[in-house]
């Protein structure tokens, strides 16, 4: 008979239990990178402020240049001027060496050294403060995107707000879906167009026709639930997705999904009432600063022609009488 004899192999060896000396030197190494963390932020700051602050000439904030004028740009004091606070606080935050400013100081820093947005943001992160959210989604269109729409005339362009309204248009963009300038405020905005109206075929222009309607109404959806992250205090925005919400099943059943990063359609179809279908390439131009994207539809191959008579018929309804 074989006999099989089963040997325990001897336990690893425990790790020590962390005594009371090794949890205040991890605690103490923790302390230490802060203070580090903390003290490389303030010299950035440091930087930055300094960075910025020789970049502007007296000219630029309305101040005389002065005789012996040593350095780049303003003065320590003169930002501090400018920003209403002490020379002694804006000469410390130079040195790294003030207390951590506050909000409002810091939004008053960025006017005095006319920051940009990024800039501004940049600001608050460095002084540990996180920049408040925007106000609001913009719908101020830049005179240098309204002049692009007008240079497109075999290309439909829209230019569409955060919340999906839109805020500016070319001629054939409005014969092609719509002639926004006879609509409401309340109507040019495309969520409640696509959530809270029919959908059915042969009823006026529908955007992107009923083979993309679907797939709009999921993009769109997760746009906006992006949009709501991005702008918690907005009223408009609160309402509009409210409204959406309880008036629509089918966004609040996309709401819930929680999907925030939508997969761009590069083609898209129309159904015109009067030229039928269209197929369309779209491209789209992210104007990050108003948080504002303009879309560019044009023609796909078969469907030339019906652009062109797009052109030529404008926003006249060939369909209805008189």
């Amino acid at each position: 008979m074989r006999h099989v004899v089963h040997t325990e192999e001897p336990a690893p060896p425990r790790a020590p239990h962390p005594g009371p000396t090794s949890t205040w030197l991890s605690c103490a190494d923790a302390r230490h990178t802060d203070t580090v963390n903390r003290e490389e932020r303030e010299r950035d700051l440091a930087d930055f402020l300094r960075g910025r602050r020789e970049r502007i000439t007296p000219a630029d904030v309305g101040l005389p240049a002065g005789p012996r004028r040593r350095t780049p740009g303003l003065r320590r004091e003169e930002v501090a001027q400018l920003a209403y606070i002490s020379t002694e606080y804006y000469t410390r935050l130079e040195q790294a060496r003030a207390p951590r400013p506050s909000r409002e100081v810091l939004a008053q820093l960025a006017r005095a050294l006319r920051l940009s947005d990024p800039e501004r943001d940049h600001l608050h992160h460095l002084a540990g403060v996180p920049p408040s959210p925007p106000p609001g989604p913009s719908r101020e269109v830049r005179p240098s995107i309204v002049q692009l729409l007008d240079r497109l005339p075999e290309a439909a362009a829209i230019v569409l707000s955060a919340t999906y309204e839109v805020i500016a248009w070319n001629n054939l963009a409005a014969a092609l879906m719509e002639d926004f300038s006879v609509l409401p405020r309340r109507d040019r905005n495309m969520a409640r167009r696509t959530f809270l109206s029919s959908r059915k075929a042969g009823e006026g222009c529908t955007l992107y026709g009923v083979p993309n309607t679907d797939e709009f109404a999921r993009t769109m959806a997760q746009h906006l639930r992006a949009t709501a992250a991005r702008y918690p205090e907005d009223p408009e925005v609160s309402a509009l997705v409210h409204e959406l919400r309880t008036h629509s099943p089918e966004f609040a059943t996309l709401w819930a999904t929680h999907e925030v990063a939508p997969r761009p359609t590069l083609c898209k179809t129309f159904q015109h009432p009067t030229v039928g279908f269209i197929a369309m390439h779209c491209d789209v131009l992210d104007i990050t600063d108003r948080d504002q994207r303009v879309f560019i539809y044009t023609a796909a191959p078969g469907s030339e022609e019906a652009m062109r008579l797009l052109s030529v018929i404008g926003t006249q309804r060939m369909d209805v009488p008189g």
